[in-house]
């Protein structure tokens, strides 16, 4: 009897458990799980103890409070993966938590059996390649993707005290989001703001009392979540040395994400070296190498920054930049480069349209044919099974809610679009992560508006049911073509990236494997050499510390990299390469014989230092990776 009670408790739970487990077990026979890019490995690597030797939490783009979590989770156990299960329990967990809400929604088998399988063609036809290889950006949006849903989702009728029980989980996805990646949570945070005013202007009294403490409550929540995770963040990083760092890296942020002419156009070397930057300097900033130089420091790069921010910025035609972004924005969502991602969003559009329009047509019919309907309803047994209720008596504005709900979400779509455009910063983590959070409002929006039980009976009047069922069938269909074709297509493009990544991280693994046979040496790596390499998520390793590091990037000059390199008793990477210790320096041949290895040499040479560099050993299979000695003559 126990038995029995406790599965039917966990009714709804079961079954979406059981298609996330077959999801997760079926991608991971496939495929293998990595990061992304070099920025989650680089997170891996400091929160595991690999990066500095002993977990730490301040990795530079998490909230500490999450990065500290992680590394003690490393402190206990550093075998144990933490932060890829995490990230996958983040991903999988929140298409999991939106499949409870579907089971919920709909009690009929056959219903959840189709919506559960849609959720996981979902998976495979637009998510696959970002469940595969993962990027704590999308992670964060599929985080807050997934809160909106759940939020939209919360049955009406609900007491202040049940809705905001109800919603602890949208506001913990959106807090645990806002630690993981803040600046892409706050880009999907007027969607969530939408959300909310959606439900808010959708009930009979907007401005009641319990419904400002419903909405007040959830919204206060993640208000309070998110200034906590932000004042411990600014206390963790309040030491002089992490200030002074994260000044730095703000500016290098702005000089290298946004005004990359500067140091990657020649016309712009005048101008640098007004600034007081020297051109052996240039060359390291343009290389990405700018560790070697102690010279290249805060102040130097908030120069750059501000300069580039008042001068390069103020001197742009910014309406004539708008127009053009304006044009390639409606380019985009009406075009298949981002397919399937815009496809899939243009397709919820029309579905919500169309639903909607149904809706307002069945409550909006007056006099005698709706009290016949609802008493051919009652004759006929059969009752009205929504859970989203709307008042019996409802002015036009209210029956077409829909409508302005679209032009307002249309509204802050195309802001958010047009800030990214404007900023010149697009890649897909981006502008998959506003798909991903607009499509999940979309589906929430169209949830809202279908009926949950067996029988279909808000088309009843007039003979409408079979019209209006027939319109969704059609939908529902035209969305499994879409995602059948996207999900060929994403399968032959994540082999062809595993394929990559497995060729590529051959010469990593073997990088790593030469550096810790030597581990009394450290190894400096130029940048450009080793930026495309990534990291399984779980390859066994034991997280033991690694003897080398990148000559720049965002952790250059941060208080954890010159901890790492006082642990090998090197105090500046200047000093350390030319003065005959074991320190080195690794290339590739692609790069050096692209740009040679003088830059260098001509480095120590506007020192007054005269050096050569001396190969001393070749690693790699598919690229060969030379080891330098500096020695001066």
């Amino acid at each position: 009897m126990e038995y029995g009670k406790r599965i039917k408790s966990n009714e709804n739970c079961i079954p979406a458990l059981i298609f996330i487990v077959i999801n997760v077990v079926l991608m991971g026979i496939c495929f293998d799980f990595y990061y992304d890019l070099n920025d989650d490995t680089m997170m891996h690597d400091i929160m595991s103890g690999v990066y500095g030797g002993t977990p730490d939490g301040h990795n530079m783009q998490t909230l500490y409070p999450l990065g500290a979590l992680i590394a003690l989770c490393y402190r206990l156990c550093r075998s144990v993966p933490w932060y890829g299960l995490f990230l996958c329990l983040c991903q999988f967990g929140s298409f999991y938590l939106i499949g409870v809400r579907l089971c919920e929604l709909f009690g009929s088998v056959y219903r959840r059996f189709l919506l559960l399988l849609g959720l996981s063609l979902c998976m495979w036809g637009i998510c696959l390649p970002h469940l595969i290889s993962i990027q704590y950006t999308i992670t964060c949006a599929l985080l807050s993707a997934a809160a909106v849903f759940l939020f939209l989702t919360t049955p009406d009728g609900l007491g202040t005290r049940q809705f905001i029980v109800k919603n602890i989980p949208s506001v913990i996805l959106v807090v645990a989001a806002y630690q993981l990646r803040s600046e892409m949570l706050l880009l999907t945070f007027p969607l969530i703001c939408l959300a909310g005013l959606c439900r808010l202007v959708g009930e009979e009294k907007i401005f009641f009392k319990k419904n400002l403490w419903k909405y007040g409550g959830v919204l206060g929540m993640i208000l309070v979540g998110m200034f906590l995770s932000f004042a411990a963040d600014e206390v963790a990083y309040g030491s002089a040395q992490w200030k002074d760092f994260r000044d730095f890296f703000d500016a290098r942020t702005t000089v290298y994400d946004f005004y990359p002419e500067l140091i990657t156009d020649e016309n712009y070397s005048g101008e640098l070296t007004d600034l007081g930057v020297a051109p052996y300097q240039q060359t390291l900033l343009n290389n990405y190498n700018f560790g070697l130089d102690e010279a290249i420091d805060t102040e130097l790069m908030t120069r750059l920054a501000d300069y580039a921010v008042h001068a390069i910025g103020a001197s742009k035609d910014w309406s004539k930049i708008f127009r053009e972004k304006f044009v390639l924005y409606r380019y985009r969502t009406f075009h298949s480069g981002d397919a399937p991602y815009n496809v899939m969003v243009l397709w919820a559009y029309a579905a919500v349209f169309l639903a909607g329009f149904r809706e307002a047509r069945r409550t909006g019919i007056q006099d005698g044919s709706e009290q016949d309907a609802s008493v051919n309803r009652a004759g006929s047994g059969e009752q009205d099974n929504r859970l989203y209720s709307k008042p019996a008596e409802q002015g036009v504005l209210l029956r077409y809610d829909f409508a302005w709900q679209l032009i307002l979400l249309i509204a802050v779509r195309s802001g958010l679009w047009m800030f990214i455009l404007m900023r010149g910063r697009d890649p897909v983590r981006i502008t998959h992560s506003l798909y991903l959070a607009e499509f999940a409002m979309l589906t929430g929006m169209l949830v809202r508006r279908l009926p949950t039980g067996r029988i279909d009976t808000s088309c009843a009047v007039r003979g409408s049911t079979a019209t209006g069922n027939g319109v969704a069938r059609g939908m529902a269909v035209l969305a499994g073509l879409i995602l059948a074709g996207a999900l060929t297509g994403n399968l032959t493009a994540v082999r062809e990236d595993q394929n990559r990544r497995e060729w590529v991280n051959t010469d990593r693994d073997e990088i790593d494997a030469y550096c810790r046979e030597h581990e009394e040496n450290f190894y400096f790596e130029d940048v450009y050499s080793t930026v495309s390499f990534s990291r399984r998520m779980f390859d066994g390793s034991d997280n033991g510390y690694a003897n080398y590091d990148i000559m720049g990037g965002w952790m250059c000059k941060s208080p954890l990299y010159y901890e790492k390199l006082q642990r090998s008793g090197i105090e500046d990477a200047e000093e350390a390469l030319c003065e005959g210790k074991n320190v080195y320096l690794i290339m590739s041949d692609l790069e050096a014989a692209e740009r040679g290895v003088d830059w260098i040499t001509d480095y120590y040479m506007v020192q007054g230092i005269e050096t050569r560099t001396e190969e001393v050993d070749v690693i790699g299979e598919n690229v060969r990776y030379h080891v330098y000695r500096i020695r001066t003559k």
